[in-house]
């Protein structure tokens, strides 16, 4: 058995030890948590309702200014809540997972990350794939590859999902899926407008996911986005959502600073992860080669400029 292999079968037997006490609960949760997505059919076509809502949403982000945007260069801290990193240890990575640097080259669907915690720095790139495919990615632990496929499939499912996060609409431009409308919710002092988007390819390497954007009634940005996790094998079944808050203003951009993520489903409302935005600039002019190895080179090595009042990343 290599290396890789025992450390994931390992990562799974902790992973349900830690669950079995809570499973008994699990079903009574269940009765009082709010109703599962219902899924939007692959036969179904978008409400020209629920289009334009999404294209004034998108408006409202800043997709003019998002069209300029050539390479994006972010910086994130967080803190995860205890239980999680015991259930779920492959997503939550909690020893390299503290702070992180993260490159996007938008035209090209590249994604790439380092991340720094206890054990050391983690690199992920990850390539989105074309039309229904689901892309490729790589990861390194201090500089060596792996192959686990529980960490690859979440490592993927990671680096699309905090793109979906920081962008909200700008994250589904110009890419064919199916929408409606599906009622009302209130995100904290805001009342939201519910909009459903089955998502083809879904986030890592789901096929299809099926997420909802809540959606500010008066000023269109996107408060909450709730989503399925059928692109790891451990997490398939659940939902999960973040709200996004502290929205600054940067080259015609919304972005979100603050961000806070919690389970809906098996868990109703278990808290996950909180983070901030803490480095945020654009078109550096680096290339793809900058950022598809082992770690940055380049113009995209250098950390993100950091926004005011943020907490320092280490780079």
């Amino acid at each position: 058995m290599s290396r890789d292999t025992a450390d994931s079968s390992r990562r799974r037997l902790l992973a349900t030890a830690a669950l079995a006490p809570l499973l008994p609960a699990l079903g009574a949760l269940g009765g009082c948590a709010s109703a599962p997505l219902s899924p939007i059919q692959a036969k179904e076509t978008t409400d020209p309702a629920a289009l334009a809502l999404f294209n004034d949403c998108a408006t409202a982000h800043g997709l003019n200014a998002w069209r300029r945007v050539k390479d994006l260069n972010v910086s994130y801290s967080g803190e995860w809540r205890p239980l999680i990193g015991r259930i779920q240890p492959e997503l939550t990575d909690t020893r390299f997972r503290d702070s992180s640097q993260e490159r996007l080259l938008p035209a090209e669907g590249l994604i790439a990350q380092t991340h720094i915690g206890p054990g050391g720095h983690k690199q992920v790139v990850r390539r989105m794939g074309q039309g229904s495919g689901t892309g490729d990615v790589q990861v390194w632990y201090n500089g060596r590859p792996t192959t686990d496929e529980p960490l690859r499939q979440a490592s993927a499912l990671v680096a699309d999902g905090y793109r979906l996060f920081l962008l909200g609409p700008l994250a589904l431009v110009d890419r064919p899926q199916v929408m409606k409308l599906a009622g009302l919710e209130q995100v904290g002092d805001y009342a939201c407008e519910r909009l459903m988007v089955r998502l083809v390819p879904g986030l890592g390497f789901s096929p299809v996911e099926q997420i909802v954007l809540c959606i500010d009634r008066r000023t269109r940005l996107m408060r909450r986005v709730r989503f399925t996790l059928e692109g790891l094998t451990s997490t398939r079944g659940a939902v999960a959502e973040v709200d996004v808050s502290d929205f600054q203003n940067f080259q015609g951009i919304e972005w979100p600073t603050r961000f806070q993520e919690r389970l809906r489903k098996p868990i109703p409302h278990l808290p996950v992860h909180d983070w901030q935005l803490t480095g945020l600039d654009l078109n550096r002019g680096w290339s793809a080669a900058d950022i598809t190895g082992s770690q940055f080179a380049g113009v995209a090595k250098s950390a993100a400029k950091a926004l005011p009042g943020s907490n320092p990343v280490l780079s």
